[in-house]
C-alpha cells in the first residue's frame, strides 16, 4: 500500500465476552452456496472450495469460518447451502462450538440476496429483533480478534438501523474485487462511514486511481444488519425477491436436521446479490474498514499469497519437482509433477484433470469452467472420489461392462438398503469389519474376505466396527451408472 495515503481509521472496538445488543440475538449467517469455479479443477460443483483444506491447516474453509466466530457470545449459526452439500455441511460442523447449526437447503443457487432473505425470515422466527452477521463460508481471515471487533462495531450500528458492510483496506490495485467508496463519517463515528457508492471490478488503471484516492475499499461480501431491517429494504427495492423467498419459506419442509426450501417458489426467484438488490439503493448503507488479514481465495493467485513459498517464490504442494522455475503455484494431488524453466504459472494436477495457467490469466479459469459446463463434462461436477453421508467411493478403473471402485464406510455408518437392475457386485474387504445384508441373509465380513451380490438382489453394507471399513468393489453388468439404484430404506432421507 502506498505509504503517503492516509486511510480512514480501521475499527478497533474491544469485544467483550458477549456482543452488546440488549434484547437481541446476534446470529451468524454463513453462506455456503458457491462452487469456487476459479479454483477448478480442485473445486468442483459437488465438492467446492469451502469444504477443502486449501491452506494446509488441517481444517476446511467452512470449519475455520465457524471456528473464528467462537467466543463472541453469538447464537447458533444459520447455514444456507445447496441441497447437494447438506451432508458435507452437517459433518464438517458437527463439533462446532457455536452450537447446532440451522441448515437451510436451496434447491438452486440464486445468489446472496435471496439466500440472506430466507436466513432473515428464519432468524426472525427465533427472535424478531435478531441481528445477522453475514459471512461467506470460503474466506480466510487471519486475525479473528479484529473480526470480532468489527462485528461488535457493526452490531452497534445495526442497533441504529444501519446496514453495515465491511470494506477491506486494500494492499494493492486489485482488479478481481469490487470496491466500496466511503463517504462522510457518521456524526458519532467510531470508524463507520456512509457508503458513497459501490463500483464494479475495475481495470488496472482505474484500480490504481482508487488506491491513490484513499477512500476506496475492497468489497468483502460481509454484512451486519437487523434481519427485519434487511427485509424492509428488500421489500422496498426488490419486492419480487422477498415475495418468492416468503413463499419458499412457507413451503419449506423439515428433512432430518435440515430445512428444505419450497422448490417451486425458490426456482422462480430472481437471482441477485445483496449489493445490487439492497445496498446500492438504501440510504442507510455504512462501511466499516477492516484490516484483519482477509483473503477471499477467489483465484489460484490469491491462494499463492496464502501458501508458504521457497526462496524464488514457488508454492509447492504434493509430489513436485522444479528446476529453473520461479513464482509458480504447483499442486500435485496424486502423482509426480515436474516443471523445467517455468515462471509465473499455476499448475494443478488432480486424478482426472490438469490445469496449466499463466498467473496473469487465472481470473479466466471461470470462463473455462463455463466451456466445461456447455460440453457437459463430468470433470466439472465431481472428483473421482465422491463423498457420501456414509463415507466415499472412488473409481479405480472402468471399461464397457465392468467398473472397479474403492469404497470407504465410516464407523457406525451404512449404505442404503438397495437393489440394482443392471449390475452385480463383488466386494473384497481391505480393512475393517462390515455387516452385509443380502436378501434374507445377514453376516459379517472382515479383512481379506469377499462376498458377491447378484444382480437384482436387495442388499446393504454397514460398518459395525470402530475403524473405517475399506473395500474394493467390482461391478459387472450392462449399465453401471450411479442412477441404477432402487432404495428401499435410507438413514439419510435419500429417495
Amino acid at each position: 500500500m502506498d505509504e503517503q495515503v492516509v486511510w480512514p481509521p480501521v475499527v478497533g472496538v474491544a469485544l467483550e465476552s458477549e456482543t452488546d445488543l440488549p434484547g437481541a440475538s446476534v446470529i451468524p449467517v454463513i453462506l455456503s452456496g458457491g462452487i469456487g469455479s476459479r479454483l477448478w479443477p480442485l473445486s468442483r460443483e459437488l465438492y467446492p472450495k469451502q469444504f477443502l483444506d486449501l491452506t494446509g491447516c488441517g481444517r476446511t474453509l467452512l470449519q475455520t469460518t465457524a471456528e473464528r466466530l467462537a467466543g463472541g457470545g453469538l447464537a447458533a449459526p444459520i447455514i444456507v447451502c445447496n441441497h447437494e452439500h447438506r451432508f458435507l455441511v452437517a459433518e464438517q460442523l458437527r463439533a462446532s462450538t457455536l452450537g447446532a447449526p440451522d441448515i437451510l437447503l436451496e434447491p438452486v443457487g440464486r445468489n446472496t440476496a435471496p439466500a440472506v432473505a430466507v436466513a432473515a425470515l428464519r432468524a426472525i422466527r427465533r427472535d424478531p429483533q435478531a441481528v445477522l452477521v453475514v459471512l461467506p463460508a470460503d474466506h480466510i481471515i487471519r486475525d479473528a480478534q479484529a473480526l470480532h471487533a468489527a462485528i461488535a462495531a457493526g452490531v452497534t450500528k445495526a442497533a441504529e438501523n444501519f446496514l453495515v458492510t465491511f470494506g477491506i483496506v486494500p494492499s494493492a490495485a486489485e482488479t478481481g474485487f469490487g470496491y466500496i467508496q466511503a463517504g462522510e463519517p457518521l456524526a458519532d463515528t467510531d470508524g463507520a462511514w456512509r457508503v458513497r457508492r459501490f463500483v464494479e471490478k475495475p481495470d488496472q488503471d482505474t484500480a490504481q486511481t482508487y488506491i491513490a484516492a484513499g477512500d476506496y475499499y475492497w468489497n468483502s461480501g460481509m454484512f451486519v444488519f437487523r434481519a427485519s431491517r434487511y427485509l424492509e429494504e428488500l421489500k422496498q427495492f426488490a419486492p419480487d425477491i422477498l415475495e418468492a423467498c416468503e413463499a419458499a419459506m412457507g413451503g419449506a419442509q423439515e428433512d432430518l436436521d435440515f430445512l428444505r426450501l419450497g422448490a417451486e417458489a425458490f426456482d422462480c426467484c430472481r437471482a441477485d446479490s445483496i449489493d445490487y438488490a439492497v445496498m446500492e439503493h438504501t440510504a442507510d448503507a455504512v462501511v466499516i474498514p477492516f484490516a484483519g488479514g482477509w483473503n477471499d481465495l477467489g483465484s489460484w493467485s490469491a491462494l499463492l499469497t496464502e501458501t508458504e513459498c521457497d526462496q524464488v517464490g514457488n508454492a509447492l504442494i504434493g509430489d513436485v519437482m522444479l528446476h529453473e522455475s520461479e513464482n509458480c503455484y504447483v499442486r500435485a494431488e496424486g502423482r509426480l509433477v515436474a516443471l523445467v524453466g517455468v515462471r509465473d504459472h499455476i499448475v494443478v494436477e488432480t486424478s482426472d484433470a490438469v490445469l496449466i495457467a499463466s498467473r496473469e490469466a487465472v481470473q479466466s479459469v471461470k470462463e473455462l469452467v463455463e466451456i466445461l459446463r456447455r460440453q457437459n463434462r463430468p470433470e466439472l461436477g465431481s472428483h473421482r472420489r465422491v463423498h457420501r453421508p456414509w463415507g466415499s467411493y472412488e473409481e479405480i478403473a472402468a471399461a464397457e461392462r465392468f467398473q472397479v471402485k474403492r469404497i470407504i464406510v465410516h464407523p457406525g455408518k451404512s449404505l442404503s438398503l438397495q437393489m440394482h437392475h443392471h449390475r452385480a457386485e463383488h466386494w473384497v474387504v481391505v480393512q475393517g469389519t462390515g455387516r452385509v445384508t443380502r436378501g434374507e441373509d445377514s453376516y459379517l465380513i472382515s479383512e481379506d474376505k469377499s462376498t458377491y451380490i447378484p444382480l437384482g438382489t436387495v442388499h446393504r453394507l454397514e460398518n459395525c466396527g470402530v475403524i473405517p471399513l475399506e473395500l474394493v468393489e467390482v461391478q459387472t453388468g450392462s449399465y453401471l451408472g450411479e442412477d441404477d439404484i432402487v432404495r428401499y430404506q435410507d438413514n439419510y432421507g435419500r429417495c
